[in-house]
């Protein structure tokens, strides 16, 4: 019942700005990028190489003023496979007969990334659809090999895109700001916050601090703590998280930290992060190491380097290069 009155209360403070006749038009914008990479696996028992699309993407997002202090904003972004042309979105299982099926998968080029709706006005704002959970955001750019073998998300959990989510953001107050999402499961019996994620961020000058959490989020309970800091040519990030995940109808205990750095020098910037997660349960542990380079070629593209050790059960070391280009 709670969350039911939080949530109306949101609703209804931004529903209750003063109205004016709409004033502006609609503003609209493609947006995309294409990153592409070649690169090297090796697991010890395997040896490949691949050609990887590193969640690229395509999009458009706009808003439009509905008075002086209310308007509405939408977002609409897709993954798209350039590698393939498959994403492999979903498996299904197709029954030929009665003894016997098979497995096939929804082979889309495109798959579905952020796409909501939403209103912003004095009070905040306010969106439903499907989004990356304020646990998700209060990430920041710590991971600054985001999209690669090196993403974050190999080694810990919590960085979802949940469906269903409606999610409140404050203004900011001060140097201070907060996000509370709720996602109903949509079950029989169900409940409007069946998962629900908050944050709390700080900022001011080249500081960013975050305080958020997961409750049954896909299954798993988590606490995390964020730190961003910026001067002069350097990038220095830092994460906590503690975390309990239903895996295999146990309850696991994991606790962990990440780090990273970056250096911009010209138009390269050198970087590295590391990352350990423990398993207090079972004990098989998650490492991530990666270390590169992004080199500058014009305003909107960079080519770049990387090497990447990820070691759980076992360690695959992968040695990639590639282009990114955004528009």
């Amino acid at each position: 019942m709670k969350n039911v009155l939080f949530s109306a209360a949101a609703l209804t403070a931004l529903l209750t700005a003063p109205l004016a006749a709409a004033n502006g038009p609609i503003d609209g914008k493609l947006y995309g990028k294409i990153n592409v990479s070649v690169v090297n696996s090796d697991s010890g028992s395997t040896d490949k190489w691949e050609l990887n699309s590193n969640a690229s993407r395509i999009g458009l997002k706009g808003s439009s003023q509905i008075s002086e202090e209310l308007s509405v904003f939408y977002k609409t972004e897709f993954e798209v496979a350039v590698d393939d042309g498959s994403n492999d979105i979903k498996k299904y299982t197709v029954e030929i007969d009665e003894t016997n099926s098979v497995e096939v998968k929804d082979t889309s080029t495109f798959k579905q990334r952020n796409i909501f709706v939403g209103i912003k006005g004095q009070y905040g704002s306010l969106l439903a659809g499907k989004n990356d959970t304020p646990t998700k955001q209060a990430q920041k750019k710590i991971d600054l090999f985001n999209d690669s073998v090196g993403d974050i998300k190999k080694t810990f959990a919590g960085e979802n895109r949940m469906s269903n989510i409606i999610a409140y953001t404050t203004p900011k107050y001060g140097n201070f700001s907060a996000s509370y999402a709720v996602m109903p499961s949509e079950a029989v019996d169900g409940g409007l916050a069946d998962s629900k994620s908050y944050s709390v961020n700080y900022k001011k000058d080249g500081l960013y601090v975050a305080v958020a959490a997961d409750s049954n989020v896909k299954d798993a309970d988590i606490l995390r703590i964020v730190s961003q800091y910026k001067f002069d040519a350097w990038k220095l990030g830092f994460m906590y998280q503690d975390s309990e995940e239903l895996e295999d109808s146990v309850i696991k205990e994991k606790s962990g930290y990440f780090a990273s750095v970056a250096y911009k020098c010209d138009n390269i910037t050198y970087k590295a992060q590391y990352g350990n997660n423990e398993n207090d349960t079972d004990g098989l542990d998650k490492t991530t190491l990666s270390l590169g380079a992004d080199f500058k070629l014009a305003k909107n593209t960079k080519s770049f380097v990387f090497f990447t050790d990820n070691e759980s059960s076992s360690s695959t070391k992968t040695f990639g290069l590639g282009l990114e280009h955004k528009f």
